[in-house]
């Protein structure tokens, strides 16, 4: 077994806590692929799929400061397996959509989901390494970053299928189901996730320590450089909105839905994996971020002329290779640019600056989908990202290299 992943086998608490993780990404995707097909099945009307998908980033992007300040203030265990009991609740909520009139409650359970997940994706990373010892933490960061992906993966693909042969309601079924298993794994852990306890001593007001990242990163040309780059895949997201007629256009159905989602976690999971070696040459790294967003854009270009399936697929996972690269490639240098004391809060705004643009392209998406082919939109999306790259580029050329960094590569979280 790799060294990386023998933490799973030594330490009960981390494989409870990473597993109660698991089911949280696995949930959003076993929920949100059979939902973005039944809605339009419904509503005869693609756009709900969009609403879906904006409600889902939106709310997670305006609450993310909030709460990842609020997981060094409210005891951690608490956050977690309350946030899994409302997505539990929520999720119930799905089982009364069962017409056009009652499809507005797909985005009330959504908004719900997505409240949960920015309370627990916060405390979760804040908890980790309070669960394994100081020199297993960075091989259980290299696996936790691994979860966003590997869940994209099975819970997408597994989603389509599942939802294929018996229907989405049985996935909100088993949905259901694995949320409370994820909260007894999380009551199951016996290490404290706190250090010395929860409290407000010593932590600033959420908005104050907003004000103080805007003031940092509004200062410093680099910085602001940096935590702009995620906005250019986010600004091309729109494209997910089109998935399920993408596949019904080629004929595949909840399948071939499943499956493109399926194909995007793989390549934000590959993407990183793959590209570390980049993280070692500082004068690669600014270069490497507008290549990965100009890929993004240039692979759903080519989604929207291509006459087959396994092409699209092929493009698909091109385009999150790209954005996966490009999501771990500024939070490497992120690392290394921001102070301590600053970096959880940059990465904050960081994230909610990311998700924003997802929700605003997923809004623009959603309006127009009905009303224009669905190649409009993959060119629309894919134009955006590459028009940004250039003007990305073209700004940022004249800043020099990343200053120097350490060995160790952070774990990071793949975009969506």
């Amino acid at each position: 077994m790799p060294a990386t992943l023998t933490v799973l086998t030594r330490n009960r608490d981390f494989r409870r806590l990473f597993g109660a993780e698991l089911v949280v990404f696995g949930a959003d995707w076993f929920v949100m692929v059979p939902l973005l097909v039944l809605l339009p099945e419904l509503t005869g009307h693609g756009f709900w799929g969009g609403l879906v998908l904006a409600v889902d980033t939106g709310i997670n992007a305006l609450l993310l400061p909030y709460t990842g300040t609020l997981a060094d203030r409210v005891d951690r265990r608490k956050i977690l397996i309350a946030a899994n009991l409302a997505s539990f609740a929520a999720v119930l909520v799905l089982f009364a959509v069962r017409s056009a009139a009652t499809a507005p409650l797909a985005l009330v359970a959504i908004g719900a989901m997505a409240v949960a997940k920015a309370f627990y994706q916060p405390a979760s990373s804040a908890a980790l390494p309070n669960v394994v010892d100081p020199a297993d933490l960075p091989a259980a960061n290299a696996i936790a970053g691994s979860a966003w992906g590997t869940m994209t993966v099975l819970g997408a693909s597994l989603g389509g299928v599942v939802s294929n042969a018996f229907g989405p309601y049985t996935c909100f079924s088993v949905t259901a189901a694995c949320l409370l298993a994820g909260s007894v794994l999380t009551g199951l852990v016996q290490r404290p996730l706190q250090a010395g306890g929860a409290g407000p001593d010593g932590h600033p007001h959420p908005m104050r320590a907003l004000r103080e990242a805007f003031g940092y990163i509004a200062a410093r040309p680099r910085i602001r450089a940096l935590v702009t780059v995620k906005s250019a895949v986010g600004l091309g997201n729109g494209v997910l909105t089109v998935f399920p007629l993408i596949a019904a256009a080629h004929g595949a159905g909840a399948l071939g839905a499943g499956l493109l989602f399926a194909v995007r976690g793989a390549g934000a999971l590959f993407g990183p994996f793959l590209m570390r070696r980049v993280l070692n040459r500082r004068a690669w790294l600014l270069p490497g971020l507008a290549l990965s967003m100009a890929l993004y854009g240039a692979g759903y270009l080519g989604v929207a002329f291509s006459p087959w399936f396994p092409l699209v697929l092929l493009l698909v996972f091109v385009a999150h290779f790209a954005g996966g690269t490009n999501w771990i490639l500024s939070n490497f240098v992120l690392q290394a640019e921001v102070p301590d004391r600053l970096r959880g809060r940059v990465f904050a705004t960081d994230l909610m600056l990311a998700t924003l643009a997802i929700a605003i392209s997923q809004l623009g998406a959603s309006a127009v989908v009905d009303h224009v082919d669905q190649r409009v939109v993959l060119i629309g999306c894919g134009l955006v990202t590459t028009v940004y790259a250039a003007a990305w580029w073209l700004a940022a050329r004249r800043l020099g290299p990343a200053s120097e960094t350490g060995s160790e590569i952070p774990g990071a979280r793949p975009s969506p």
